[in-house]
């Protein structure tokens, strides 16, 4: 979505396919988001994209040089050296390999006018899982940790997909919450409502640090934390296998060196750099840059 966005503040014409970015299509109301192509059926891929001039994805579900003459990839910026992250990436892919003259780092987002930015200021999101099980801390440490908050006043709600939600319904008996929702807007708009995000390397992570939530996201290595941590808003990452030797060592053992009082720690030092951070806003009422105006 950065890439559509800086190429439509440049006069071009993007549609794009997927299917969380058509869940959120509402949240991007500048650019036509279509569902995403089937890898099953490249023959209607092929007629679909015949209309289109370029096609450049990052990572595309079927082979898009068998059905489009023209493709850019855009994987090449994952392996890159670079010492940024995705989000800034691809806002140097923009300016240098695209040459737009114009370039923002941002992707469109726009928040719905009806809901309003952290309005449960203790509200905290707790994403407890994600695409891998070597990315995701001991759950029994995130109850801890949420326990914990609770004490200090804060809300913690356990924030997971529809086909995990199974697995963590017995810290109900704890008096904790286990959210539902039934697509993709609607988790948006409920982060968007929140105080803050503590979790794992996930896409939820990302979306709470465009949002502009105050994130804490725990890493195995900081390798991967360099080049997929999230860079949009106000956040913190911690790695899990800092005091570890050797990467594979790393992966393996991160999750049960992390403590509970580290992470407790690191999100105090968020909530310092969060309020710090207020304080030199010009003014506290003046809503993010992706809130929609009314008129």
């Amino acid at each position: 979505m950065t890439v559509a966005h800086n190429l439509q503040l440049n006069g071009v014409t993007v549609t794009v396919f997927g299917r969380h970015l058509h869940a959120l299509h509402r949240w991007f109301p500048r650019v036509e988001v279509r569902p995403p192509l089937e890898p099953s059926d490249p023959a209607t891929s092929q007629t679909v994209l015949a209309d289109f001039s370029l096609v450049l994805a990052l990572h595309p579900p079927l082979n898009l040089t068998d059905v489009h003459p023209r493709v850019v990839l855009l994987d090449h910026l994952c392996r890159s050296g670079s010492k940024e992250p995705m989000a800034r990436r691809l806002f140097d892919f923009c300016r240098d390999e695209l040459a737009l003259a114009v370039t923002q780092k941002a992707n469109g987002l726009t928040a719905p006018a009806e809901l309003q930015h952290r309005k449960h200021a203790t509200r905290v999101v707790i994403h407890p899982t994600a695409s891998t099980a070597d990315k995701c801390w001991l759950k029994s440490r995130y109850v801890s940790l949420a326990r914990r908050l609770r004490q200090r006043g804060f809300d913690p709600h356990f924030v997971v997909a529809p086909e995990e939600r199974a697995g963590w319904l017995d810290v109900l008996h704890q008096g904790l919450n286990v959210p539902a929702f039934d697509t993709l807007g609607h988790l948006a708009a409920w982060v968007y409502e929140s105080g803050w995000f503590i979790g794992n390397d996930s896409g939820i992570g990302h979306l709470a640090s465009n949002l502009d939530i105050p994130t804490l996201s725990l890493f195995m290595r900081r390798g991967i934390a360099r080049t997929w941590r999230p860079d949009w808003g106000g956040g913190h990452v911690l790695i899990g296998s800092a005091f570890i030797p050797g990467a594979r060592f790393k992966e393996r053992f991160w999750k049960y060196a992390l403590t509970v009082g580290r992470v407790e720690r690191a999100f105090a030092r968020l909530r310092l750099a969060t309020d710090q951070r207020a304080s030199q806003t010009v003014s506290a009422v003046t809503p993010p840059a992706f809130a929609r105006k009314t008129t």
